[in-house]
């Protein structure tokens, strides 16, 4: 088995996934053989990855956290590097995939208890992602202090104590209390969880980090930990997929810029990073309008992004006053892009006869185009090429989806995916709609869209740019924190 080192978080969004990503390719460049690997994540940025030994499987889900950082190693993204991923359907229920496939819903307290058959699987994936690796780098999830959850914990000091992995804690400073945070987490964790912590670090500072000496000093006499290092703010973390939709209600307007792209930010809103080669061109501004404030009047495309509860976004989207700003945009010219859910939003109607997104079973849609969903049970996902039909142009993409769409607007496809028609234009040219994840991810058609919106100048390589930050971020770590202690304490 590999050695293996875990990175566990005084709470949610302290940067455990940029830090493991940006070790993961800290220890590729020492040309270590490194794998990510989180037993539990919840999000529904979802990506498609293999099912190794399953050759009739489109692919199954995991995390965009655990793909983000199978590139940082530079290796495929499989299933068993994210064994078990909760898809949040509702305020108290979630659906719940384990080793890529759909294995059933449940509410927050079912959950609890469907923990100890999950934790079967986690092992089993456990074992699997280790093979041929020298270092396996694992990403806890919230915060091993929720104690109240402790005993059937698969996420963190459950699957540590288990597999006997040494943790290092995260405390994030920028969000203030992190000595509280540290000291406070040593304090109540129970004494077989406290040992496995083999120290700490700091990460999101901003300024002068001598000024924090005291605070180091604070911690150590509480804790006795070690501190292996004080982060600064990672600029570059902001040119990377993110993952978490907490990061959405930072995102605000910029400087103006040739175009702004509106985005309803939806409750249930998923895979969002879908807008994330838009915000790196420098001719385009993407605004993520929170619910409660009108689509901008002066946003030449609104796109309509994915959702794990199409209905209720929909109802919630008419809720919002958001249909009314959607139609004006149009009546102004404006340009519309749904994709997935928002593609089904689109349409004449949603349909949902067996129940599968929950109680309400039809709603009216948006409009746009002239068709109709109906949600089946069957799941699409799988990875796919394709090719860009307005524009003859190569797409690269995934699918993760429920439902059917037809109608007359489907005549006018959107894109042709492994030889067959997907999505839906409407009769001006100025409404598309696809089931493609990663739509704006192929460089040659962005340039061309936007180009056909009167911005100039796009053609970014995004993936240049995602793997240029990660080497960012790997310095940065390798110049601030102690990496060689780190990866030696792996066990």
């Amino acid at each position: 088995m590999a050695k293996a080192i875990m990175l566990q978080g005084t709470g949610s969004d302290v940067g455990k996934t940029v830090l493991v990503a940006g070790l993961c390719r800290a220890a590729k460049k020492r040309g270590l053989k490194v794998r990510p690997f989180k037993p539990q994540n919840m999000s529904n940025n979802a990506a498609v990855a293999d099912i190794p030994g399953d050759n009739n499987h489109g692919g199954g889900e995991i995390g965009r956290a655990q793909w983000l950082q199978a590139i940082a190693c530079g290796v495929a993204p499989s299933v068993h590097m994210n064994p078990v991923l909760l898809k949040p359907q509702t305020d108290v229920g979630a659906q719940v995939i384990v080793q890529g496939k759909m294995f059933g819903e449940a509410r927050a307290r079912d959950y609890q208890a469907m923990k100890g058959r999950l934790m079967d699987a986690v092992l089993d994936s456990w074992g699997k992602v280790g093979e041929g690796a020298d270092l396996v780098i694992v990403e806890g999830a919230g915060s091993p202090a929720e104690i109240n959850l402790r005993s059937r914990d698969i996420a963190n000091m459950g699957f540590a104590t288990r597999a006997d992995v040494p943790v290092v804690l995260v405390g994030d400073i920028d969000r203030g209390g992190v000595i509280a945070s540290v000291v406070g987490t040593h304090l109540i964790l129970p004494e077989e969880d406290r040992r496995m912590i083999v120290g700490y670090l700091i990460n999101k500072f901003r300024g002068d980090v001598s000024l924090f000496d005291d605070g180091l000093k604070s911690i150590e006499t509480f804790t006795g930990w070690r501190c292996f290092g004080v982060v600064p703010w990672l600029k570059a973390a902001a040119r990377l997929p993110s993952e978490d939709s907490v990061v959405l209600e930072r995102l605000a307007s910029g400087e103006a810029r040739a175009l702004k792209v509106a985005v309803p930010m939806l409750g249930r809103i998923a895979n969002f990073d879908d807008l994330d080669p838009l915000k790196a061109e420098p001719q385009v501004e993407v605004v993520f309008v929170p619910p409660g404030r009108p689509l901008p009047a002066d946003a030449g495309l609104v796109v309509i992004p994915g959702s794990k509860s199409t209905i209720g976004d929909l109802l919630k989207f008419r809720e919002n006053g958001w249909d009314r700003d959607l139609l004006a945009h149009r009546k102004r010219g404006g340009h519309v892009v749904g994709i997935c859910g928002g593609f089904q939003m689109l349409g004449r109607a949603v349909r949902d006869p067996d129940g599968i997104e929950g109680s309400v079973t039809e709603a009216e849609g948006l409009g746009l185009l002239d068709v109709e969903t109906v949600m089946e049970p069957e799941k699409t996902v799988r990875n796919v090429s394709a090719r860009s039909v307005p524009f003859d142009l190569p797409l690269e993409g995934y699918e993760i989806h429920l439902g059917r769409t037809t109608g007359p607007d489907t005549l006018r496809p959107s894109a042709i995916i492994n030889g067959i028609e997907d999505g839906a234009v409407s009769a001006d040219g100025k409404v598309l709609g696809t089931y493609m994840h990663g739509l704006f991810g192929a460089d040659g058609f962005r340039a061309a869209y936007l180009a056909s919106l009167g911005v100039s100048g796009g053609g970014v390589d995004y993936r240049a740019e995602v793997e240029k930050a990660l080497d960012e971020i790997a310095a940065e770590l390798e110049t601030n924190l102690d990496c060689d202690a780190i990866f030696g304490l792996a066990r």
